[in-house]
């Protein structure tokens, strides 16, 4: 299989439809790549959930263990973990009927990829969340027409 990202209109809908964004491996710690992107995105104007086991808050949001521990409605989630454990964070967003998986640049998985989008998840493998926000909005919201 060769895996190709949505167009550029189709990720532009999924900024303009997300409203909360799990980001799983998000780091309590500034200077890692995850808790900047989530920062902006939450600057963005989007509610971030973080999702990391042994920690209790992260951007003044609380966290939690595992996507099944959120009590909140997930639009998007967002990886931040190494590829190996994306199989099991896909059968989580399959199970909890999650809509969108964005697999952050290295995040590369094309089996688990293929299985989100036969569960009609949308996906976006080795992209950066931030970077394409930025790219597709220059800079402004994502909610201006």
């Amino acid at each position: 299989m060769s895996f190709r990202n949505p167009d550029d209109e189709t990720l532009r809908r999924l900024f303009q439809t997300t409203t909360t964004i799990a980001v799983v491996g998000l780091s309590p710690k500034p200077n890692r790549p995850s808790h900047g992107v989530a920062r902006a995105l939450q600057r963005f104007g989007y509610q971030i959930i973080p999702v990391r086991p042994a920690i209790k808050e992260v951007l003044g949001e609380p966290a939690f263990a595992t996507l099944e521990d959120v009590p909140d409605s997930i639009d998007l989630v967002d990886v931040f973990r190494a590829p190996e454990h994306v199989d099991a964070i896909v059968d989580s967003c399959i199970a909890l009927g999650i809509s969108a998986i964005w697999l952050q640049e290295g995040v590369i998985n094309e089996a688990a990829a293929a299985r989100a989008l036969a569960a009609g998840l949308t996906v976006v493998m080795d992209r950066c969340t931030y970077k394409d926000y930025v790219r597709l909005f220059a800079g402004g919201s994502h909610n201006a027409d």
